[in-house]
Order: structure tokens, then sequence, then C-alpha cells
């Protein structure tokens, strides 16, 4: 029974207390008396009526009065001092009662405060053996962290059914840059822990990947593994290798775990994920350079062949007749050079191997071959112009060892004494020089190098000088500065893009911990349940949710005020993922209210250019898929999102929990149940209000202390807190 019925059933007992005593003292009087007796009683006692009813009345009050204060103060307060100990049990350990009210109530709350203390002393004895035992795994878990989020290779895990339970940096990245739509607005990326794998591959390819892993370990395979090809949504190629991961324990008759001769059993799967679209570029791109190359020459090699040709056959040709051939050959053999830079210029990028290649600035390989020169061949070194702003995609081991070859052949069959290193680029290609004075080298000498194996001194290595400057698709020739007196050999390679500083998310940066929480092994053993849909039969544990929260331009969505920010982060078995986040400014369409700038500190130069809610709503609502909808006060959001369902075509069908009401459901006894005061009372820092990511953050946080306190009351599954909280007061509230 509720405080208050105890407190009504109290007056009204009460005020019969006072008054039916009177009442049936007078009845029996008047009954037992004559009937002069009771007219005289009657000349009496009617007259005296209202004072009598008035002094009753007044003494009722008075009882009333006192009667509430006792209650408020044993009763009320003692109600409020339970729900304190409840958060001291649970969410809060640090909470206390405020010893406040009678005596006996006040040394009560010490008391209780006395009992937590020592409570959290035990407690913390308790969780310095459980830490210092679990130091080891942490560890182990930490390195597990580390290494993966600094892998250069995509790689996604997954359990039987589909649902993603690790991935890395680079698979996130990889995705994110994949996504096309709504899914490429801030915070909204393809994949994140508990969602599916099938959103973002394709599920008949990778059921029949699994299939064939399946059948090799049926067959005794050591490397059950499979490699498939496919495609996004997008239209991105992606080359996967699939690996399961394996169960090999059985259980014996005695219960005991026996791990020999256990047939595997493939409880998941891992996904090793490289996008290879712009690599089948690149090969289309080569083989249009060789198709030009190949058309463009033909006829002037035709040309050339002709004209040569007729000069052989004919010696004694008149000059003016021999000129003209001459020039026939030279303006072919100048188209065809020509055309030849052109298509470098071109596919510098698309003429590479596939030789494992890395992006190095040009001025580097110079110093350390510089010095490799100097060390090696005591030849002196001297730099001339060089841009230090050149990057080159290179083998830079290779490289520095055929320009060391070139320094060593000049050294031992010409005797110079000096050799100068320059650096030049026109457009895609880099030119790096060396430089000598005096004695020239003919073209067929070069040619010879070329075929040699790069030995310098007691050094030997398998490759020649064109297998470098094959495997970088680059180019060699040398080149004579007659004015200069000097000769140069002239080493071509692609430039490479120099590499932008990378792109760091403030919004995920700002609230992440020391390493990304990427991985939950504890979704190997989650199953989808059968049909589509959110089971509200589930466990509140077990459910996932999107936390959201946004900011507007003022309180009535009915009366044309619109959306400026949303933010959203996901819970996934019980864990705040603080990287897996929407975050979005909206341009309204209206200038904000000045009012509501200190607020929540948006301005209108922030939100111009951004995008309009047509396109932010559907992202948001592909990030929140299949997740149970959290937010405080969540009518008040729900209903500038139900004020846009015919004009943007986006409904959000799933259920949706309100913390303010399940605040209510809690602690029905406290004064207020505002965001902040909820989360001191649960013991969490509030950090970044008042900003729809930081609020969704605070949101998250109280949901998941609330998780256990609604399991106390016995409320266990999402229709259970669907039913309590539209009992309480607040989910009255219109907007």
């Amino acid at each position: 029974m509720k405080a208050k019925v105890r407190f009504i059933l109290a007056a009204c007992v009460l005020g019969l207390l006072m008054t039916g005593p009177f009442a049936l003292t007078a009845l029996l009087l008047f009954a037992d008396a004559r009937d002069a007796e009771r007219e005289a009683f009657a000349r009496f006692l009617i007259p005296r009526l209202p004072l009598g009813g008035f002094m009753t009345l007044i003494g009722f009050i008075g009882g009333v009065i006192l009667l509430r204060s006792l209650f408020r103060q044993y009763v009320h307060g003692l109600s409020r001092m339970a729900e304190t100990l409840r958060l001291m049990l649970g969410a809060n350990r640090n909470f206390r009662v405020a010893p406040e009210g009678p005596p006996e109530v006040c040394d009560l709350a010490r008391a209780a405060n006395d009992l937590a203390q020592q409570r959290n002393e035990l407690l913390d004895d308790v969780e310095a053996q459980i830490r210092q035992a679990k130091a080891t795994v942490e560890e182990e878990k930490n390195r597990l962290a580390a290494l993966m989020s600094e892998l250069a290779l995509g790689v996604v895990v997954c359990n039987l059914d589909g649902r993603i339970l690790l991935y890395n940096s680079r698979a996130r990245l990889q995705f994110k840059a994949l996504a096309q739509g709504p899914t490429s607005m801030s915070g909204g990326a393809l994949i994140g822990l508990g969602r599916s794998i099938f959103s973002i591959l394709e599920r008949g390819q990778i059921t029949h990947s699994l299939e064939n892993i399946q059948q090799r370990l049926r067959k005794g395979s050591a490397e059950p593994t499979a490699n498939f090809i496919t495609t996004t949504r997008g239209g991105q190629l992606l080359r996967a290798q699939m690996a399961p991961v394996l169960a090999r324990t059985e259980t014996s008759e005695d219960g005991a775990a026996n791990p020999l001769g256990a047939e595997p059993q493939v409880t998941g799967y891992v996904l090793t994920i490289e996008n290879i679209t712009r690599n089948f570029e690149r090969e289309a791109q080569r083989d249009q350079a060789l198709q030009t190359l190949t058309d463009g020459n033909r006829a002037a090699l035709g040309n050339i062949r002709a004209a040569v040709e007729t000069l052989l056959d004919s010696p004694e040709m008149e000059a003016d007749y021999r000129e003209r051939f001459m020039r026939v050959i030279s303006d072919e053999a100048s188209t065809m050079s020509a055309r030849l830079d052109a298509t470098m210029n071109r596919f510098a990028d698309s003429l590479k191997t596939r030789w494992p290649l890395e992006d190095v600035l040009a001025i580097d390989i110079l110093s350390a071959a510089a010095r490799r020169i100097e060390d090696k061949l005591q030849l002196p070194i001297k730099h001339e112009e060089q841009d230090v702003s050149l990057w080159m995609r290179v083998d830079s081991f290779s490289l520095i060892q055929a320009i060391t070859f070139l320094a060593s052949r000049l050294r031992d069959h010409y005797e110079i004494r000096e050799l100068r290193l320059r650096l030049d680029a026109d457009g895609k290609m880099v030119f790096l020089d060396l430089i000598w004075s005096g004695t020239t080298v003919s073209s067929e000498t070069l040619y010879t190098w070329e075929l040699e194996p790069m030995n310098v001194g007691s050094e030997t290595s398998p490759l020649t000088l064109r297998d470098v400057i094959d495997r970088h698709g680059g180019e060699i020739w040398y080149q004579r500065e007659k004015a200069a007196h000097r000769a140069y050999f002239r080493i071509v390679l692609p430039a490479a893009a120099m590499p932008d500083a990378p792109v760091v998310d403030q919004a995920q940066h700002l609230h992440s911990d020391s390493r990304p929480e990427y991985y939950d092994f504890d979704l190997f053993a989650a199953r989808d349940a059968e049909g589509a849909g959110i089971d509200l039969d589930r466990k509140l544990s077990e459910l996932t949710y999107s936390v959201f929260d946004t900011e507007t331009t003022g309180l009535q969505p009915s009366q044309g005020d619109e959306i400026i920010q949303m933010g959203a982060v996901r819970i996934v078995n019980n864990r705040l993922l603080r990287q897996e986040i929407f975050d979005q400014l909206v341009d309204p369409g209206i200038p904000l209210k000045p009012e509501g700038i200190p607020i929540h500190g948006i301005t209108d130069a922030m939100v111009n250019g951004q995008p309009r809610l047509d396109a932010v709503l559907p992202a948001f609502h592909e990030f929140c898929n299949e997740t149970v909808l959290v937010a405080h006060n969540a009518a008040f959001d729900m209903r500038f999102f139900q004020l846009k369902e015919d004009s943007l075509g986006v409904r959000f069908t799933q259920p949706v929990l309100d913390t303010l009401l399940l605040s209510a459901v809690i602690h029905p006894n406290q004064e207020s149940h505002k965001l902040e005061l909820i989360a001191e009372r649960l013991g969490i820092n509030v950090i970044g209000r008042h900003t729809a990511l930081g609020d969704a953050f605070v949101t998250g946080e109280v949901f998941l202390k609330m998780i256990p306190l609604l399991a106390d009351m016995g409320i266990l599954t999402l229709r259970q807190a669907l039913d309590a909280a539209q009992k309480t007061y607040f989910a009255r509230i219109q907007y």
C-alpha cells in the first residue's frame, strides 16, 4: 500500500476516533431517555451543536496536522532513507543518508552511514584482491587491444550469427570510408559491436565460405581457410580471408573437459578485409596505358621503319630527299618520345609494380645514399638544389643499393673524384640525378651496367639495376650538360602524394579511454532470437540500446521549434561503447533563439551549412537500427521525430525507455528527477552537459546503473520496464 493511501486511512481513523465516542454516547442516552427527557435533551443539545461541531473540527484539524507532521518525519523520512540505502547498496556506494528529522531517525541515519562505511572498507579490500587476481588477464586484454588497433589490415571477428564481437581500428576506418549516403554522416559507420556483418558483406558469400571451411575441417585440413572477393553496397571491391574460431573441448561422462579427440566445433570466424578497389582501378589504368602506347606508337614505328628501309635501299639518294626522310624519322621519334613521357606522367601510379613500396621523403633517400657512398666508397658527395617536400613511393633499401652501385661503377671505371646529387620533379615524376664533371659515359655502358648484379665491394645482390628500376615503374637514362662540361644519370621515379596529417575525431577523442572498446568476447555465446524485431520479454541486461539526445531551438516542437544537434551512443552487452557514436549538427533552416544559445552553446554560424534534418534523421535511424531507444524525457525528443514522419518518411517503431520515468519508478519519494540530480544520486560525474552527445553519455551511464536497481524491484524484462514506466505520474506529460 502506498504511503499516501496509508496517510488518508490514518486521517479517517483519527476522525472516527475523535467523533465516534461522542456520537455513540449521545445516541445511547437519547435512546434510553423518556419523551420529556428527550425533549429537554434536544433543547439543551441543539443550540450547542454548532459550537461543539466547531470545537470538534478544530481538534480534528489539529490532530491531522500533528499526524501529518509525524507521518512526514517518520514514515516518509524512513521511506526516503530506504531508497538512499538501496543506492548505497547498489549504484552509488559513496552516497550517504542525510541525518535529518526527529532524533530517533537521525540516530538511525548515522548508524546506517556507519554500517555503509564498514561495508565500503570490506568491499574495497575484496576489490583490491580481485584486481590483483585479474591483473594478468587485464594485461593480456590490453595487449590484445593494442595489437589489434595497430594492425595495418582490417580484422573483424563474428559469431555464427554474423554478429560482430571484435574489430580493429583499420576495419573501422575502412568500412567508414566505404559508407555511402546516410551512413557517411558524422559518427555513422557500418561497423559496430553487436551489429550484423551482413549489413556490410553479402550473406550468401559468407555462408558459402563458412560451409567450405566446415567441409575442410571434416576432411582434416590443416589450413581450413576460405578466400573470396565481394562488393559492398557502395560498389567497392573487397578481398576477404575467412578463418574459423574453433572450440576443441568436449565433456566426458564425469563432466570434465576433454580437449583430446574432440571434433573441432566452429563457434565463429575471423575476417581479414582489404579494399582492392584502388588496385583494380590501377590495373585498368595500366592496361589503358599499355593500349595507349601500343596503338599510338604503331603508326610512328611503321613510318620510321619505312624511312630507314628507304635510306638503306637508296644510298645514292639526293641530299634533299635524304634530309626529308631524316626529318620524318626525327619527327616520329619526337612524337613517340612525347607520347611516352605523357603516358608516364599520366599513369605514373598505375605503372608501378606490386612490389611492396612505402612512402618516404625523397630527401631522406638522398641523405642515406650519400652517407652510404661516403662510408663504402670514400667518394665525396655534394648536394645541389633539392626540393625537400617531394615524396616517393619506393623500396628504400634496393633504391639506395642502386645509387651506391652506380657511384661505385663511376669511381672504378672513370675515376671520378666527386659526385653531386640533385632532386627535382615534374608532374607525377621525381628526378634523382647523379652528376659528375669531365668524363663522359656512353649509352652502351649504361645498358651494360643495368644488366649486371649490383655488387659493391664485398656486398652482393641478386638484383640488377634494371630490376630495381622496373620494380618502381621508373626509368633511367644518361644525359650531358655540354655548357657546364658535366654529365649525369637521371633516375625517374613516380611521385607519391605527401601524406595528410591524421584526422582526429574530436568528439571521440574527448570521450575515449586509453584503449578502444572494440571487442567483447561475451558475444560469442550470444545468439539471435528466432524472428525479426526486438523481444519485449528479453532481459534488460541482454538488449542492445541506442542512447540519444537532441538540442533544439526551443521547447515547443508543435510550435515550429527544430532540432539543431543530435548525439547518440550505443550500449552493447551492458557496455557503453564510446567509440560507436552519432554526433551531428543540423541546420534548422530558421534563426536560433538568443535565449537558448547560452544553454547549448550552438550559434547560427555553427549550424549554417550543416546537413538538414531530411539527411540527418535517416542516418540516425540507420544508426539505431535493431536497438532499443533510451533518452531522458524521451517524450520531448520523440515528439520532434513524430512531427517529421509524414514529410521525411522516417518512423521509429522500436521501444523507447525513458530514464526520467525509470527514475520515478526506482525512487518515487525523491523530490526531483532531473538528469544532473539522478547522476549525482548514482555517483556519476557529469561532463559535457547540454551538448547532445554529452547528454547521451550521461544518460547512458545513468541507465546502466538503473538496470540492477530495476532488477532488485523485480523488473527484469523490457516489457516490465515499459509497463512500470507508464504507471508513473510523469508519463502523462505531453508535448
